[in-house]
Protein backbone atom coordinates (compact mmCIF):
# COMPACT_ATOMS: atom_id res chain seq x y z
CA UNK A 1 0.00 0.00 0.00
CA UNK A 2 1.36 3.38 -0.84
CA UNK A 3 2.02 5.81 1.79
CA UNK A 4 -0.27 9.21 2.51
CA UNK A 5 1.15 12.58 2.71
CA UNK A 6 -1.26 15.33 3.63
CA UNK A 7 -0.68 18.75 2.91
CA UNK A 8 -2.26 22.10 2.89
CA UNK A 9 -2.12 25.46 1.21
CA UNK A 10 -3.82 28.91 0.44
CA UNK A 11 -4.51 30.62 -2.76
CA UNK A 12 -4.99 34.55 -2.08
CA UNK A 13 -6.49 37.09 -4.02
CA UNK A 14 -6.38 40.29 -3.98
CA UNK A 15 -9.85 42.25 -4.37
CA UNK A 16 -9.37 44.93 -6.72
CA UNK A 17 -10.26 45.74 -10.57
CA UNK A 18 -9.29 43.11 -11.65
CA UNK A 19 -8.99 40.74 -9.04
CA UNK A 20 -5.76 39.10 -8.62
CA UNK A 21 -3.86 35.73 -7.03
CA UNK A 22 -0.69 34.82 -5.90
CA UNK A 23 1.61 32.08 -7.31
CA UNK A 24 5.01 30.75 -5.95
CA UNK A 25 7.61 30.07 -8.79
CA UNK A 26 9.60 26.92 -8.46
CA UNK A 27 12.74 25.85 -10.91
CA UNK A 28 10.49 24.73 -13.50
CA UNK A 29 6.86 25.26 -12.30
CA UNK A 30 4.51 27.50 -10.58
CA UNK A 31 2.78 26.65 -7.46
CA UNK A 32 0.67 27.85 -4.20
CA UNK A 33 1.98 28.13 -0.58
CA UNK A 34 1.50 25.08 0.81
CA UNK A 35 3.24 22.47 2.94
CA UNK A 36 3.05 19.25 4.67
CA UNK A 37 0.99 18.93 8.37
CA UNK A 38 2.87 18.98 11.42
CA UNK A 39 1.44 16.31 14.35
CA UNK A 40 -1.64 17.45 16.13
CA UNK A 41 -2.51 20.60 13.04
CA UNK A 42 -5.26 21.06 11.78
CA UNK A 43 -5.43 21.70 7.65
CA UNK A 44 -6.55 25.24 7.92
CA UNK A 45 -3.42 25.77 10.82
CA UNK A 46 -1.18 23.83 8.00
CA UNK A 47 -2.31 25.93 5.40
CA UNK A 48 -1.75 29.43 7.25
CA UNK A 49 1.71 28.33 8.50
CA UNK A 50 3.13 27.37 5.53
CA UNK A 51 2.06 30.71 4.38
CA UNK A 52 3.59 32.77 6.54
CA UNK A 53 6.78 30.79 6.11
CA UNK A 54 6.50 30.70 2.70
CA UNK A 55 5.72 34.42 1.91
CA UNK A 56 5.72 36.26 4.91
CA UNK A 57 2.28 36.99 5.00
CA UNK A 58 1.03 37.61 8.55
CA UNK A 59 -1.92 35.44 9.29
CA UNK A 60 -3.74 38.17 10.30
CA UNK A 61 -3.82 39.89 7.28
CA UNK A 62 -5.84 36.99 5.30
CA UNK A 63 -9.44 36.46 5.33
CA UNK A 64 -10.13 32.85 5.15
CA UNK A 65 -13.61 32.09 2.91
CA UNK A 66 -15.22 29.38 5.30
CA UNK A 67 -17.00 28.35 2.68
CA UNK A 68 -14.31 26.82 0.22
CA UNK A 69 -11.79 23.88 0.54
CA UNK A 70 -10.32 22.19 -2.37
CA UNK A 71 -9.12 18.76 -1.98
CA UNK A 72 -6.49 17.28 -4.47
CA UNK A 73 -4.55 13.86 -4.56
CA UNK A 74 -2.07 12.56 -6.60
CA UNK A 75 1.14 10.55 -6.87
CA UNK A 76 4.72 11.99 -6.25
CA UNK A 77 8.03 10.48 -5.91
CA UNK A 78 10.44 12.47 -3.54
CA UNK A 79 13.70 12.19 -1.71
CA UNK A 80 12.01 12.91 1.74
CA UNK A 81 9.08 10.55 1.40
CA UNK A 82 9.70 8.57 -1.08
CA UNK A 83 6.83 7.07 -3.68
CA UNK A 84 3.44 8.15 -1.83
CA UNK A 85 0.11 9.68 -2.08
CA UNK A 86 0.02 13.66 -1.54
CA UNK A 87 -3.11 14.94 -0.28
CA UNK A 88 -3.70 18.47 -0.58
CA UNK A 89 -6.23 20.80 0.40
CA UNK A 90 -6.62 24.22 -0.67
CA UNK A 91 -8.25 27.12 0.53
CA UNK A 92 -9.19 30.52 -0.45
CA UNK A 93 -8.55 33.77 1.26
CA UNK A 94 -8.46 37.62 0.34
CA UNK A 95 -5.96 40.21 1.27
CA UNK A 96 -6.97 43.88 1.34
CA UNK A 97 -3.56 44.71 -1.35
CA UNK A 98 -0.48 43.53 -2.76
CA UNK A 99 2.36 43.30 -0.30
CA UNK A 100 5.50 42.13 -0.77
CA UNK A 101 6.32 38.46 -0.90
CA UNK A 102 9.73 37.05 0.80
CA UNK A 103 9.78 34.39 -0.64
CA UNK A 104 11.95 31.50 1.24
CA UNK A 105 11.21 27.70 -0.25
CA UNK A 106 10.52 29.29 -3.78
CA UNK A 107 12.61 31.62 -6.70
CA UNK A 108 10.56 34.43 -6.40
CA UNK A 109 6.50 34.82 -7.12
CA UNK A 110 3.77 36.50 -9.27
CA UNK A 111 0.51 38.60 -9.23
CA UNK A 112 -1.69 36.91 -11.61
CA UNK A 113 -4.73 38.72 -13.47
CA UNK A 114 -8.39 36.55 -12.38
CA UNK A 115 -9.68 35.14 -14.28
CA UNK A 116 -6.91 33.21 -15.76
CA UNK A 117 -6.09 30.83 -18.71
CA UNK A 118 -3.77 27.34 -18.10
CA UNK A 119 -1.23 27.88 -15.87
CA UNK A 120 0.29 24.39 -14.48
CA UNK A 121 -2.76 21.90 -15.36
CA UNK A 122 -2.28 19.08 -12.41
CA UNK A 123 -3.16 21.13 -9.68
CA UNK A 124 -3.21 24.91 -10.45
CA UNK A 125 -5.49 24.64 -13.16
CA UNK A 126 -7.73 22.46 -11.29
CA UNK A 127 -7.80 24.94 -8.56
CA UNK A 128 -8.37 28.02 -10.54
CA UNK A 129 -11.50 26.46 -12.15
CA UNK A 130 -12.68 25.09 -8.67
CA UNK A 131 -12.74 28.75 -7.42
CA UNK A 132 -14.12 29.73 -11.29
CA UNK A 133 -17.57 27.41 -10.63
CA UNK A 134 -17.69 28.31 -6.54
CA UNK A 135 -17.79 32.36 -7.02
CA UNK A 136 -20.63 31.60 -10.09
CA UNK A 137 -22.49 30.12 -7.29
CA UNK A 138 -22.67 33.49 -4.83
CA UNK A 139 -24.26 36.58 -6.90
CA UNK A 140 -21.88 39.22 -5.54
CA UNK A 141 -18.86 37.23 -4.73
CA UNK A 142 -15.72 39.32 -5.55
CA UNK A 143 -14.41 36.85 -8.07
CA UNK A 144 -17.55 36.26 -9.86
CA UNK A 145 -16.65 37.12 -13.43
CA UNK A 146 -20.15 36.35 -14.81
Amino acid sequence: MIPVVSAAGIIIFVQGQPPCFLLMKHKRRWDLPKGHSEPGESLLETALRETEEETGIRQELLRIDENFQFDIQYEVDSKRHGRHLKKVAYFLAFIESKVEIQPTEHLGSEWFEWPHGPIQRQTIDSLLEAVKNYAANYEGHPLNCS
